[in-house]
């Protein structure tokens, strides 16, 4: 039997009788007669038909359907007596799907319910059709970007991408959307963690470079660097500005903005002895909060591999921290010992993970003889070529786990999250 929620003035008081309802086989869930009350009753009853009787309905009242719709969707039937074009345009549009003007009679009941129910159900077809076509839509970009995704980062074609993740769609029971969006999901984090991680790495390349600089290394070659590392900087924090949640990481981006933009200004003034700790000092402050934003990355990320990028990505830090803080001397020796002690642990843990491919185990063999190589130079820095030395190996290694951290943010294993 067919239910229906009367609302109005109160039943009987107008045309609608519950001898009409009862007649025509309707069954009366109830009526609710102040407006306030309608939504609750429609969630509390949830009938087939809202049957309202109104002489003049007004604007309150079609705002009333259209909140009806979005909350509790059911089919509305309205008799009333007023004939005004602009209001039955307003009553479609809010959402009534018999809008009866001045015809009812009793033996018409039962046939009016029924129509605004099949125009409720036509309505509510639609809406699914749409619905399922803009999700279909929005899949297909979704999908579209993965394929993208997978053929930059591990060189493949347009099939072979397509065929990974139909693959990866079987294998885990969803749909390709799903994977996708999942991917994109990772690529994205991976990318934000890389990125965070070199901010962490050029705060302390940026002094390494400038104590090289005030050593008497060579100052074409130092100022290409440091005018390299400052862009680095600068494309970074844009580029995680506008990828990254304003809302969740917003704050921490610009928070590293603010000191970037000290210590930029700091650097880009005569190298001068003087000004070597206020500028070690904003460094340092700029590590903090690169190191914040990273973890926080990783976290919300979820992946387990973005543990291994963050590392990984950790290590270029180390590597030019320790050859900082080498060039410091003795303000510097606390810092070196810790680095050191950090790096090798990091070292070990990047050897034993499951997560590998040849190149990956060739660039860990290359970072551990770099390694012994800025060892090397650090402890020949009171000869002429140690410096040099020193130098050339921070940016050897450098140059290995930069190539590591690439390799890592575009394994199978962190794209498939």
């Amino acid at each position: 039997m067919t239910s229906v929620l009367f609302f109005g003035a109160k039943l009987g008081a107008g045309a609608v009788q519950a001898a009409h309802l009862q007649a025509a086989s309707l069954d009366l869930l109830g009526e609710v007669t102040e407006r306030h009350k309608l939504v609750h009753g429609v969630v509390r009853h949830a009938p087939d038909v809202l049957l309202c009787e109104l002489a003049r309905p007004d604007a309150a009242f079609f705002k009333l359907m259209q909140t009806l719709a979005d909350a509790a969707p059911c089919a509305v039937l309205l008799i009333t007596t007023d004939a005004d074009a602009e209001h039955i345009q307003s009553g479609v549009a809010s959402g009534v799907h018999a809008y009866v003007v001045d015809g009812y009679a009793p033996q018409r009941l039962r046939a009016l319910v029924h129509l605004a129910q099949a125009r409720f159900q036509h309505e509510r077809g639609l809406r699914q059709a749409l619905q399922d076509a803009t999700t279909r839509f929005e899949e297909r970009k979704v999908v579209d970007r993965a394929k993208g995704i997978l053929m930059r980062a591990r060189h493949l074609s347009d099939d072979d991408a397509f065929r990974i993740l139909r693959t990866a769609s079987m294998h885990t029971n969803q749909r390709l959307g799903q994977v996708s969006q999942s991917i994109v999901h990772s690529a994205l984090f991976a990318d934000g963690v890389n990125r965070a991680g070199q901010l962490r790495m050029l705060s302390q390349r940026l002094v390494k470079l400038y104590l090289l600089q005030l050593a008497g290394c060579p100052p074409q070659r130092l100022g290409t660097l440091l005018q390299e590392s400052i862009q680095r900087v600068d494309t970074n924090l844009a580029l995680l500005g506008k990828s990254l949640s304003q809302a969740t990481f917003g704050d921490l981006v610009e928070r590293a903005g603010q000191t970037w933009a000290r210590l930029k200004q700091a650097l880009q003034a005569p190298a001068l002895a003087a000004s070597t700790q206020a500028i070690d000092m904003l460094a340092e402050q700029l590590l903090q909060e690169a190191e914040r934003l990273t973890a926080a990355l990783e976290t919300s990320g979820g992946a387990p591999p973005l543990h291994i990028l963050n590392t990984a990505g950790r290590q270029r830090m180390l590597c030019q921290r320790f050859a900082k803080c080498a060039l410091l001397g003795p303000p510097g020796v606390a810092a070196m010992a810790e680095a050191q002690a950090a790096f090798g642990e990091a070292q070990t843990y990047l050897q034993q993970v499951p997560l590998g491919t040849p190149e990956i185990r060739r660039l860990l063999e290359a970072a551990a003889l770099g390694w012994q190589q800025l060892q090397a130079g650090s402890a020949e820095l009171q000869r002429p070529a140690g410096l040099e030395r020193l130098a050339q190996a921070s940016e050897e290694l450098l140059d290995v786990y930069e190539q590591l951290s690439n390799q890592y943010e575009t394994s199978m294993q962190m794209l498939m999250g």
